[in-house]
């Protein structure tokens, strides 16, 4: 879709499509009543203004709209509405070995018990070698410090879906 068509969407609508793109109420609701947008680039400027602004329980919510990585399973059956992005944004674990699949899913299992949610990060463009060597990096973070680069990592992920849903 188009800036334009964005703009002229329902309020119910905006908000709908903006929450496949960032699973936060709190985010998709405020975003939504910045209509009309300029351009794509007024979007995403706003869309981050809004993303710096929302509490880590509006991070929080947003992390229960992502399937674990490697999770394809999960994908598949509780993502219906964006799983054709999210299994573009991991299709660095299709090729990925057992042992690393192995290691993803041991490695999700301690993230979670650690920080209460599941590992968040851009997966685009990385392996899956390259997602689990960041992973058990980022257990060794504080709960503060592994929060606030989750809610980053959760604002790139919008960022590529804002520009797919513009595409």
């Amino acid at each position: 879709m188009t800036i334009q068509e964005l703009n002229n969407l329902s309020s119910d609508k905006t908000f709908e499509e903006l929450f496949k793109c960032c699973g936060s109420t709190t985010w998709a609701k405020q975003l939504a009543g910045k209509k009309p947008f300029k351009s794509k680039a007024d979007l995403l400027n706003i869309s981050d203004t809004i993303w710096h602004n929302c509490s880590v329980q509006d991070g929080l919510e947003a992390f229960t709209h992502h399937p674990k990585i490697g999770d394809l399973k999960s994908l598949e059956k509780k993502f219906t509405s964006t799983k054709n992005w999210a299994g573009g944004e991991q299709a660095g674990v299709n090729t990925a070995t057992q042992n690393t699949l192995i290691a993803l899913a041991d490695g999700n299992e301690a993230y979670f018990k650690k920080f209460g949610y599941i590992f968040i990060v851009c997966a685009t463009g990385k392996t899956a070698e390259q997602m689990s060597a960041l992973l058990n990096a980022r257990l060794t973070n504080s709960a503060e410090t592994e929060i606030k680069i989750a809610m980053g990592e959760q604002n790139k992920i919008t960022h590529i879906r804002l520009e797919k849903l513009l595409s």
